[in-house]
């Protein structure tokens, strides 16, 4: 195969459109080519991911459950077709199914860490990637749902067949698996560890109504003694709000990194998801740096909940704010611009609206001045230990009723 014919294979690559002629021929001059016999294994179901494989020659299968009596065939992936995208994103993810060579087979392979190379020296592949697993977690929500319709109507008949009944609750059991998978996602996106430095702590909590939610958060660490403190809100919940929020969030963080304002960042990300978005969900949305030298927080907020800063002394305040609008509504969008200079013993807190809006089992919303009231109370405590009294009172007070929304925290304490 000449490398006019290689060129054209990556050409048919959505991650790699918006390469040249000349980048892609380089790229794919830069990676090992693997022979794989029929019925050898590239990966099986749960081993830990690191590459992506890109299809020379040949046929891969994708399977589920291999070499068992439960052995299904999900698709074939041809030249030009690639598999294991999912591990360039999520550094501790495992497959999720199994890859083997349908005959004599030759692939590119590129690992994370050339994955990682080739986003500094073309930016743009990472919203590349962004826009493709958007697309295909969108997919397979939409196939799952309609699968899950369906298989529910069967299940009615099911009583008086025994042998369909049985059938099903398999099925079943997949959807369930992948609606796990859905939520083990979204966890990896949330950090696993906050910041700590000598002069601020930080705490977070999120309560998911559902399996998976459509709140997020983080806090992470900028150039010049800066931390980025994030919180967002999805309308709505359940599977299609997780799939919004991955987006939002990953929009923002690559956006954030460039080093901009809180309002440039939001305005950016309001317009790409305003270009890609396909649908009526939009997010609320709350970044703000941290400045650690002057303990400035400047920050934006759009359609978000204003914060709460709780005071050495106990007194609670909610911080100024105006009118703003969600992104993902229209373009432009009006943004709350605000900064607030933090004295020693400081306690600030982000929080969503699942937090006023949740209701005791007599229907009463647990509201903002329950919220100041506890928040207060917690002035003394560090910025983790806010958010686990905040959230404890919370679910006391619910006493088992239905949880209605998500409801996260974000908190940082000047020390």
């Amino acid at each position: 195969m000449t490398e006019s014919q290689n060129t054209l294979l990556f050409l048919k690559i959505p991650l790699f459109k918006d390469l040249s002629f000349v980048e892609l021929r380089d790229l794919f001059n830069e990676l090992p080519l693997e022979s794989h016999e029929a019925g050898a294994y590239l990966f099986r179901e749960g081993d830990p991911g690191d590459s992506l494989y890109v299809v020379k020659s040949g046929n891969l299968e994708i399977v589920l459950a291999p070499d068992t009596a439960d052995e299904m065939r999900l698709r074939f992936c041809g030249p030009g077709e690639y598999v294991g995208e999912m591990s360039l994103i999520l550094k501790r993810g495992k497959r999720t199914a199994a890859v083997r060579a349908a005959e004599l087979t030759q692939t590119w392979v590129m690992t994370r860490d050339k994955f990682n190379e080739c986003i500094q020296r073309w930016p743009h592949l990472a919203y590349a990637m962004v826009g493709i697993m958007s697309e295909r977690l969108e997919s397979s929500n939409e196939a799952a749902f309609h699968d899950l319709v369906m298989k529910n109507q069967a299940l009615q008949k099911a009583y008086d067949e025994l042998r369909a009944a049985q059938a099903q609750l398999i099925e079943k059991e997949r959807i369930e698996k992948e609606l796990q998978l859905a939520a083990d996602i979204q966890l990896s996106i949330l950090p696993d560890v906050l910041p700590d430095t000598d002069a601020f702590g930080f705490g977070a909590r999120i309560l998911p109504a559902r399996q998976v939610g459509g709140d997020f958060y983080d806090v992470f660490e900028l150039k010049d003694h800066r931390i980025g403190v994030l919180i967002g809100d999805v309308a709505d919940k359940g599977v299609p709000s997780a799939l919004f929020m991955a987006r939002a969030h990953a929009l923002i963080m690559a956006e954030a990194d460039r080093g901009m304002t809180p309002v440039e960042v939001m305005s950016l990300v309001n317009a790409h998801i305003t270009r890609l978005q396909k649908s009526t969900q939009f997010v609320t949305v709350l970044y703000g740096i941290l400045d650690l030298t002057t303990r400035e927080f400047s920050y934006a907020r759009a359609g978000h909940e204003p914060p709460l800063i709780a005071h050495a002394n106990g007194g609670v305040e909610r911080l100024p704010h105006s009118p703003g609008m969600a992104l993902g509504l229209w373009e432009p969008v009006t943004l709350d611009e605000r900064k607030v200079n933090l004295a020693p013993g400081d306690l600030l807190l982000l929080y969503t609206d699942g937090m006023t809006d949740c209701r005791d089992p007599k229907g009463e919303p647990f509201g903002l001045e329950r919220i100041k009231q506890i928040f207060g109370e917690s002035s003394k405590f560090s910025a983790q230990q806010a958010c686990n009294t905040l959230l404890d009172t919370l679910q006391t007070y619910q006493d088992g009723a239905k949880q209605d929304d998500d409801v996260t925290l974000v908190a940082l304490k000047v020390k």
